[in-house]
């Protein structure tokens, strides 16, 4: 994958980075998102930015403030969210009724396919899997090196 490659990241990982209960996970989390900030290739939807503030504000033991979860969805903002659209919603029945993914996992794939993206950083996927053009990437499994190696 090109360093100009955009990679779609899931909610999870954005969550991992600020979970004190599992280092190696908030750790792994951080070092995606580094890389991603770096490479200016990090792309999301307002779904996973939704989804990111309410379990941000309600998840860990020490949740994090409504002003410290909103200044983080401000700040992903410059990666210019995919708002989803009818056709987004078309194309994630239609992944949801081929791959039989839920409808929410379908959804993200739909949205990461509208951006162009190649990647998709997430855990609730199976690790590898080929989604059309789209690969699905654990980024607790694989680091974000794989950003520099040519596709």
């Amino acid at each position: 994958m090109s360093a100009t490659t955009p990679c779609f990241v899931d909610t999870n990982v954005l969550l991992y980075a600020f979970d004190d209960r599992v280092p190696a996970k908030r750790d792994a989390a951080r070092a995606w998102l580094s890389g991603l900030w770096t490479r200016r290739c990090g792309r999301l939807s307002n779904q996973v930015l939704h989804e990111f503030y309410w379990n941000a504000r309600k998840k860990f033991p020490t949740a994090l403030s409504a002003g410290d979860a909103r200044a983080e969805v401000r700040r992903y903002q410059l990666w210019q969210p995919w708002l989803t659209d009818h056709t987004t919603v078309e194309s994630a029945w239609a992944i949801e009724s081929r791959w039989g993914l839920s409808y929410w996992d379908a959804l993200m794939v739909a949205a990461a396919q509208q951006l162009g993206c190649t990647h998709l950083l997430t855990e609730d996927l199976q690790h590898d899997q080929q989604i059309d053009s789209l690969r699905i990437v654990n980024p607790f499994l694989t680091g974000p090196e794989i950003l520099d190696v040519p596709a």
